[in-house]
């Protein structure tokens, strides 16, 4: 690659980023961290020195590092003098390799800085006078007219709301966000929003306006019918606009008591409930100069500390696709229904035509139940959006502050025939970048990443909530704690969940440094410790740190990490086993009852104790990253002394554990637990023998689940892992995809074998946390994984199982794009990695045990292979008895005489490639007992 600035350049620096910020306009310190990546067709190369230069937002050369001997491209430090609020800057780098062959400069990038200090801000919280409307109520409107005398430089808005707003300037709408500013802990942390608004204003008059909904702040929220004014009673603007002229002088209109506020055409909006929207009720062009707005009413101010605004540290909730309907038909009862082939996250898009005031009214729900939208899910959410039409003609609306989970839709009141192009379902939520693909040789596992894909961008919505439909909506620590390793694979997450773990921060310091269920915390009370829920305080943070190589992050979370453990520790007590107190444990252990999910096979105190084990050890490494080394040996022996309370007590010398579990084994083979070499492999064949014992189905809830396939690896037994995750019987993580699922469900069987609704009260259809195996498919099945923090250093060891004959996986590391992928074809094996510039990695190739080292390029080997478990992986009894007989008709009778020792009869035959029954027989047990179903079953098939 060359430019003509560089005609010698080997490579060009690319997307250049500030922070973890894909768009640097108002952000929130003045030493913000540079990233760059390299492209170039140089293999092996890696930075051995860069330069960066500050330009002025006019172009204007400022100053250069030099050269600057260095091989770190990522969250490099800021190199220049501080910058103050509102400054600007441009940027550009260049790199060279150890060689001296330099990479071209990168595209100047702009950064900008938002208001630093509270007395940045000069406006003031506004809000519609008189008395407090303690029920819903028609969300305001509020404007401000003002004239601009000289040429206009440029122009900033700073924004934000007690509340949700969209804020319109000069009849156009302010920048593309929605649900602004988002969802926090508000009396603590208050995002603001910075918008360019410059080309939306004119010399002469204009106006600035707000429109304002309930959202998390002042609508209802929480179960058994929630709670109103949660965070405050009133909703409220906090607008400062920064008009810079070409002279220099400066022009701000504030938000105060001369804005004026009318009711507006959003007769009530509410995130569980839905919007009515009664269009007659719009105040055309209120947002323009020309309105007259004498007949609307005064504001007054509203106290809020200036100090908790803060910026925002990932990107904003968007609309991101547009859905079209896949059938439009009609219900048993003869209601309109219309289905998007897809469980998604956002809302309805109408474009209709009718008389004034006809009422069209939209019902969603995730699933149909005997032909009819089932609403029962949803508990008290009512989920319905209403459109009150003005009669001018062809009018499009959608809602604005509230937002569904669904898949299809009941439409009611439309007049005349409802076509597809008149409907569509808008795609909502954080706009977070795709970073990790995968796919493989079998359709169902590629729905199930799909499935899990799918439920990550419905419940990333500004906070990751556990679901995005019913009365919860929450941002429940436990599933958030064993997800981040598939979230952190599949986008870009590392500023959304910096911003959620400064949340979680935040309400430690309300209950002494205990992490509550749900964060934003608007449970009443105060919570009690639970294991995997709170140490959602150590696992994510490291998570990210292992991911995206962000010390500092490390750094800001340390306290609350340390805080956390402190506190299990203390509840432990002198003996360091936790065994009382409230604990959700392995919560949807599917033999759980639907009225119980909490009745789990594991006993509770074995997952506490061993999730204080190992947070206590997470804790340690991380004061040693920190160079807090007093620190890193008091936690690293407390994780010890734990283990060894744990192994005591709940283990046998055998390597058996208390309760038997498969949950059980897969903690403690995963956290070490078990410091016997020889009692880890007994645990890890007992696991193996509880799985099969099992069917191969499911028996583990939300803290076994993420942890059992890599337990199973761990000791060598992939092919149980693989057949683990092939089951297609319920409980299994296909056994949904064959139910027809596009997301993934929060219970196993969320919908029963015959089509019905599971009975429970908690019943969800968009639940990523039992998508959580996906990690384990990008690293065991696709073979990438971290192997230093921020993928510095790669392990790329694809483990081929499962029948599956091929596999790939991407994943766009802070270095630049990485992948590796697998294909066995004609008895060989190809395998092909790509590692990005200024990284390397370490290969083990399929069937092999020596460690390759590479560095960055592209990398081929092609070899014999033949692929474990022959050519027919039997997955279950009836897939199995089905390759055993050669009439497929004879299946049926060989499946009633042999269930009761299918599992038995499937360990025997796995690696086998046996056609008939006859010669299967040889590979049984000697057990009297199979040996008299075989004579049975051969009998009936001679008859």
């Amino acid at each position: 690659m060359t430019t003509p600035e560089n005609p010698t350049a080997v490579g060009t620096v690319t997307r250049l980023r500030f922070e973890h910020l894909r768009e640097p306009l108002g952000i929130g310190t003045g030493t913000p961290r540079l990233s760059w990546q390299v492209e170039t067709k140089v293999d092996g190369w890696l930075q051995a020195a860069y330069e960066i230069e500050a330009y002025a937002a006019d172009g204007r050369f400022l100053s250069s590092t030099g050269r600057v001997e260095s091989d770190e491209s990522v969250l490099v430090t800021w190199p220049f003098a501080p910058l103050t609020s509102r400054e600007q800057r441009q940027l550009r780098v260049r790199a060279w390799d150890a060689a001296g062959n330099c990479c071209d400069w990168s595209a100047l990038t702009p950064v900008e800085v938002g208001l630093l200090v509270p007395t940045d801000w000069q406006a003031q919280f506004i809000t519609p006078a008189g008395e407090v409307n303690p029920t819903a109520a028609p969300t305001p409107l509020l404007r401000r007219p003002f004239t601009l005398t000289a040429p206009i430089h440029q122009a900033r808005l700073y924004i934000t709301a007690l509340g949700v707003y969209e804020a319109e300037i000069n009849g156009q709408r302010v920048g593309d966000h929605l649900l602004a500013p988002g969802w926090t802990d508000y009396p603590n942390r208050l995002r603001y929003q910075t918008f360019d608004v410059t080309t939306l204003l004119q010399e002469g008059e204009n106006v600035v306006g707000a429109m304002l909904g309930d959202g998390w702040f002042h609508g209802r929220f929480g179960f058994g019918g929630g709670r109103r004014h949660i965070y405050g009673d009133r909703l409220a603007l906090l607008a400062q606009l920064e008009v810079t002229h070409a002279d220099g002088t400066v022009t701000r209109i504030l938000s105060d008591e001369s804005w004026r506020t009318a009711a507006g055409p959003i007769v009530s909006s509410d995130i569980y409930d839905g919007e009515t929207y009664d269009a007659r009720q719009e105040q055309m062009g209120w947002s323009t100069a020309v309105f007259n707005d004498s007949h609307w009413q005064d504001v007054q101010t509203v106290a809020w500390d200036l100090a908790t605004l803060i910026a925002p540290q990932g990107p904003p909730v968007r609309r991101t696709q547009i859905v079209p309907p896949v059938a439009i038909t009609q219900s048993p009862s003869g209601k309109t229904i219309v289905d998007f082939g897809q469980n998604l996250v956002g809302w309805l898009r109408l474009t209709v035509q009718g008389s004034a005031g006809t009422t069209i009214t939209l019902r969603h729900a995730e699933v149909l139940e005997d032909g009819e939208l089932c609403v029962r899910p949803l508990r008290t959410a009512l989920a319905t959006n209403t459109y009150i039409l003005k009669g001018a003609g062809r009018e499009t609306w959608e809602p604005r502050f509230t937002f569904h989970g669904f898949r299809y839709a009941e439409v009611t009141g439309w007049p005349g025939e409802l076509t597809p192009e008149a409907i569509q379902a808008i795609v909502c939520h954080t706009d977070l970048e795709r970073t990790g693909w995968f796919e493989c040789s079998d359709p169902l596992l590629n729905r199930l990443h799909e499935n899990t894909v799918w439920s990550m961008r419905g419940n990333f919505l500004d906070v990751p909530t556990d679901c995005p439909q019913r009365d919860e909506r929450m941002g429940w620590t436990g599933d958030i704690q064993v997800f981040t390793p598939t979230a952190a694979f599949l986008y870009d997450v590392a500023g959304f969940l910096t911003s959620w773990l400064g949340d979680l921060a935040a309400e430690q310091g309300k209950t002494g440094g205990i992490v509550p269920f749900v964060v934003p915390n608007i449970l009443p009370g105060t919570p009690p410790p639970t294991a995997a829920w709170g140490d959602a305080a150590v696992f994510v943070p490291w998570v990210l740190y292992q991911r995206y190589g962000d010390r500092q992050l490390l750094a800001d979370q340390f306290e609350s990490m340390r805080s956390w453990v402190d506190v299990v520790a203390t509840a432990a007590g002198a003996d360091h086993l936790w065994d009382t107190g409230f604990q959700f444990g392995d919560w949807l252990d599917p033999t759980a009852p639907p009225e119980s999910p909490g009745a789990a096979r594991t006993p509770s105190f074995i997952i506490a104790t061993a999730y204080l084990a190992r947070s206590a050890e997470l804790l340690g490494q991380t004061a040693g990253i920190l160079g807090k080394t007093d620190v890193q040996a008091h936690y690293l022996d407390l994780a010890q002394t734990v283990r060894a309370a744990f192994n005591q007590q709940y283990v046998t010398p055998a390597g058996w554990l208390l309760s038997d579990s498969a949950t059980a084994y897969a903690l403690a083979l995963q956290f070490a637990l078990l410091p016997d070499a020889t009692q880890r492999q007994q645990a890890g064949q007992r696991l193996a023998s509880v799985v099969r014992a099992n069917g191969y189905r499911i028996s583990t809830g939300f803290v076994g689940t993420p942890l059992i396939c890599d337990a199973l690896c761990s000791v060598g037994l992939v092919d149980v892992a693989y057949r683990l995750l092939l089951t297609r019987e319920c409980p299994s993580w296909l056994y949904p995809v064959t139910m027809g699922a596009t997301t993934i469900w929060e219970r196993w069987d969320s919908l029963l074998p015959d089509g019905s609704v599971n009975p429970g009260k908690m019943t969800s259809f968009n639940h990523y946390a039992l998508g959580a195996v996906a990690d384990w498919m990008h690293r065991t099945i696709g073979g990438l994984a971290p192997a230093a923090p921020g993928y510095r250093h790669l392990t790329m060891q694809p483990q081929p199982g499962g029948g599956l004959t091929q596999a790939s996986t991407r994943h766009q590391t802070p270095y630049g794009l990485a992948s590796c992928s697998w294909k066995i074809e004609t008895g060989q094996i190809t395998v092909e990695v790509e590692v990005p510039p200024n990284s390397t990695a370490e290969i083990v190739l399929p069937g092999q045990t020596e460690t390759v080292q590479v560095k960055a390029g592209k990398h081929r080997w092609q070899y014999a292979y033949e692929a474990a478990g022959g050519k027919r992986p039997f997955l279950t009894v009836d897939s199995l008895v089905g390759d055993l007989i050669d009439d497929p008709e004879a299946g049926p009778l060989a499946i009633a005489a042999i269930r009761q020792h299918g599992t038995e009869l499937a360990d025997q035959m796995f690696a086998q490639e046996t056609l008939s029954v006859r010669e299967a027989v040889s590979f049984l047990p000697k057990s009297d007992k199979i040996i008299a179903s075989i004579a049975e079953l051969l009998a009936s098939l001679e008859r």
